[in-house]
């Protein structure tokens, strides 16, 4: 599966970092792993790729750079796939959903994940103690902000990075 992912600032990565430490028992993602999902592409063998991306592309023509900014500690109780309970940084932008929107137009929408469903998110833990996700989401914290001037393609099968795209696009 390729996705279209916005890179995060080392600010937000640290933030994400410090707070997976109040949930011991919950998976934290590691050093390098945070993610901000614009939209899965599809795909999966490596001769997609190039199709793919090329479309992402097309879709992606006139894109300028936006601001993006992390807002606040959030969790799906439920997750769709994989451990429960999901604690996460809320992201704010109206670009980046407008974006989103244009991107499924071109790309089906995952089921329960994206279009209508999509939660622009920095995934902290996934798992533990749903009590301490809870006390955790009560934490103010503050909004970091950042301006979005790339966006990188990732290989989940391959666990890399496959390629960037500069904004304006």
């Amino acid at each position: 599966m390729y996705s279209l992912n916005v890179p995060l600032p080392s600010s937000v990565t640290r933030l994400a970092g410090r707070l997976a430490r109040d949930l011991p028992r919950a998976r934290a993602r590691p050093r390098g792993e945070h993610t901000l999902v614009l939209k899965r592409l599809g795909g999966g063998d490596h001769a997609d790729y190039a199709r793919l991306e090329a479309r992402a592309r097309d879709v992606l023509g006139g894109t300028v750079p936006f601001g993006v900014r992390a807002t606040g500690v959030d969790y799906f109780e439920m997750a769709v796939t994989g451990p429960s309970p999901v604690v996460y940084l809320a992201v704010e932008s109206p670009e980046l959903r407008a974006l989103h929107e244009r991107l499924c137009a071109e790309f089906d929408a995952v089921e329960r994940m994206e279009g209508e469903a999509y939660v622009p998110h920095v995934t902290v833990a996934r798992g533990g103690d749903p009590a301490a996700a809870r006390r955790l989401v009560e934490r103010e914290i503050e909004p970091v902000e950042w301006a979005v001037d790339e966006l990188v393609c990732f290989d989940a099968d391959r666990g890399q990075w496959v390629s960037r795209i500069s904004l304006p696009a």
